[in-house]
């Protein structure tokens, strides 16, 4: 009897134990529906912060944006960002990709609750090569010793990130922009006023712009914009999820008339860094421009994105050009700081072309005749506008107005 008495004993206390844990994992279930948030969703396509990617070149990648303005004094009257202005690794301790010069002061940084990711290279073109060692990544799916094709690493970014829209520069350099500069300012150094040499004469020069070039350098354009398109399918992204955005290039010098030095003698190129002569400066005004801009549309309509707009930079940094008559150095203008309340609106926002031997210090050839840290930041406000807030448009870029915003950038339209 007694071991019967226990052993009822015991099944009861155990359905009695049972009851209680049942009990005790409803209400905990209760309370992990009802009282405690539930878990976040991963960040990628359609979820999480929205983030602008930029792509391309150097018009892009942020070059020359150390610099505020020019000087031939002491290169701290314009170093707006100092020594690490390229660095873009995780501690801000050197490149990721040597040479691509992502600075700080690049367009990507809108802001607003929208973070930014630069892809950008300097030097890079539609494809993806390697110059000097330097390795210049294009928007492609390169893929090889390490390396990877911008196309690639937006597919990679994008996956995992909430990418609304893509903002993409590129077509310069297939058009052998660095070359055509060099051959210029070479024309000019080298001849006399009174029997110049012109690089608009030259078969080096104009062979870029023929109707064959032109049409084989749309077609590698096009050809990046679908790559685009693809690396954000890939991504997970249907075409509503996002907008690309293509930009063309702006005008870094004036044309002949407009040149703040005369072209007789040298002062043009050792005192300005713009050393061209007045018929090469109004040809890359009326033709290399016109026709790499061109180009650079065509090509990205021709790629057949859903939501596509255009960001015209042309005419953006008019009365700011390289030697404009409308600016000048910071000592021509009676300025020792680019920090100065006047300095951005006297300033030049193109960086010099300084030939080797006018290189000195800090300085770098790569940053020659690029938009300088106030045309950086005047892009950023013309891309601000372009996403607006979340719904891309287009429109032609340009300044409208002296001093800076509250953002401490240059006042800019885009319409």
């Amino acid at each position: 009897m007694s071991n019967i008495t226990l052993a009822g004993r015991d099944a009861a206390g155990r359905r009695i134990l049972l009851a209680a844990v049942a009990v005790l994992a409803l209400a905990l279930a209760w309370l992990a529906g009802i009282a405690l948030p539930s878990a976040a969703h991963a960040e990628g396509p359609g979820e999480g912060t929205p983030w602008v990617v930029t792509l391309g070149d150097s018009y892009i990648s942020g070059e020359g944006g150390r610099w505020a303005g020019n000087s031939n004094e002491s290169p701290s009257w314009v170093d707006a960002l100092g020594e690490k202005a390229y660095d873009d690794n995780e501690g801000k301790t050197a490149e990721v990709i040597p040479g691509c010069h992502r600075s700080a002061s690049a367009e990507a940084y809108i802001g607003g609750g929208v973070n930014g990711e630069n892809l950008a290279c300097s030097g890079a073109k539609t494809y993806s090569f390697t110059e000097e060692e330097d390795f210049k990544p294009g928007i492609d799916f390169y893929n090889s010793g390490g390396h990877e094709g911008q196309a690639l690493m937006l597919e990679h970014f994008a996956a995992t990130h909430n990418v609304k829209l893509v903002a993409v520069s590129i077509g310069g350099n297939n058009y052998n922009f660095a070359s055509i500069v060099q051959s210029c300012i070479e024309d000019f150094l080298t001849s006399p006023e009174w029997w110049p040499d012109y690089c608009s004469e030259e078969s080096s020069v104009t062979n870029n712009f023929t109707e064959s070039n032109v049409k084989e350098r749309t077609a590698e354009i096009r050809g990046a914009y679908e790559n685009v398109a693809k690396a954000m399918k890939e991504a997970g992204y249907s075409s509503s999820q996002y907008a690309v955005l293509a930009q063309d290039y702006p005008s870094p010098i004036p044309n002949g008339s407009e040149f703040r030095y005369e072209q007789k003698g040298y002062s043009r190129q050792e005192i300005g860094g713009c050393g061209f002569w007045n018929q090469d400066a109004n040809y890359a005004n009326s033709t290399m421009l016109p026709t790499i801009d061109g180009s650079v549309f065509r090509g990205a309509e021709e790629a057949g994105l859903t939501h596509l707009v255009k960001m015209q930079l042309s005419g953006a940094f008019n009365s700011h050009r390289l030697c404009d008559n409308t600016d000048g150095l910071l000592e021509e203008e009676g300025l020792k700081s680019w920090k100065e309340a006047e300095a951005v609106n006297r300033s030049e926002w193109f960086n010099q072309v300084r030939t080797v031997s006018t290189l000195y210090e800090s300085y770098e050839l790569q940053e020659d005749l690029h938009p300088d840290y106030w045309g950086q930041m005047g892009l950023r406000n013309c891309l601000t506008q372009a996403y607006n807030s979340g719904s891309p448009k287009g429109g032609t870029c340009r300044v409208s107005g002296s001093g800076l915003n509250g953002a401490g950038e240059p006042y800019m339209t885009l319409e």
